[in-house]
């Protein structure tokens, strides 16, 4: 349509930027500001202008004003959008443990479009309880309540020992996003969605930097 500003593709990198991006949006219009310009944006994450200039067309649905910048409300509203924070999103945990419970504890999800619905162990004394208001289902029951749920996200808390047979029961029950806790590689189809949130790795990474910090 005339006037109608096209969106740019986002790539998965700009994509990864943007829940960063809003975060210090929200916080900008807490304060009371409307508009922000990509420079000072850019300036906050050291980021090249360049950089945030494309992240920003990809997603907001107008053009950002001369001197001014873009309209601080619309943008949210555009990055919410495209990160799909308006559509909640309902997924299941495996794996109760300390992990699991602070995972299932944390309402902050929602905010961002995620809603633990259910969750699974195979520990006797948990089943048939609630943890957090959700209720805690036989393990042997994922393929089958991941059908019934229709839903599409799975949680997986487990050890690495257990973790591929989880994976395995969530992606015969329809799952075709996992949310990977386990320190272990999971095997899946093609089109399933695997992200990894691999805390070993990040603390040898810390540990190494902290390391050359001290040599220098």
């Amino acid at each position: 349509m005339d006037g109608e500003v096209r969106r740019h593709a986002i790539s998965v990198q700009a994509f990864k930027r943007m829940p960063y991006y809003l975060e210090y949006l929200k916080s900008l219009l807490n304060e009371g500001v409307a508009t922000v310009s990509a420079p000072n944006v850019a300036a906050h994450f050291n980021f090249s202008e360049i950089q945030v200039r494309k992240d920003f067309a990809s997603v907001s649905s107008s053009q950002g004003k001369p001197k001014q910048g873009f309209e601080l409300r619309n943008l949210i509203k555009d990055i919410e959008e495209v990160l799909g924070y308006n559509n909640t999103d309902e997924a299941v945990l495996v794996g109760v443990g300390s992990l699991g419970r602070a995972l299932m504890a944390y309402s902050g999800f929602e905010v961002y479009g995620l809603k633990i619905v259910a969750a699974f162990d195979t520990d006797e004394n948990l089943v048939g309880s609630e943890v957090s208001g959700k209720k805690i289902i036989h393990a042997s029951r994922i393929s089958d309540m991941c059908r019934r749920m229709n839903v599409h996200i799975g949680i997986i808390t487990v050890p690495a020992l257990c973790a591929q047979t989880v994976c395995d029961q969530l992606v015969a029950g329809g799952v075709k996003a996992i949310w990977n806790f386990a320190p272990l590689h999971l095997s899946v189809p093609d089109n399933i969605l695997v992200q990894n949130e691999n805390m070993a790795a990040s603390l040898a990474l810390l540990s190494r930097h902290l390391r050359e910090q001290m040599k220098g």
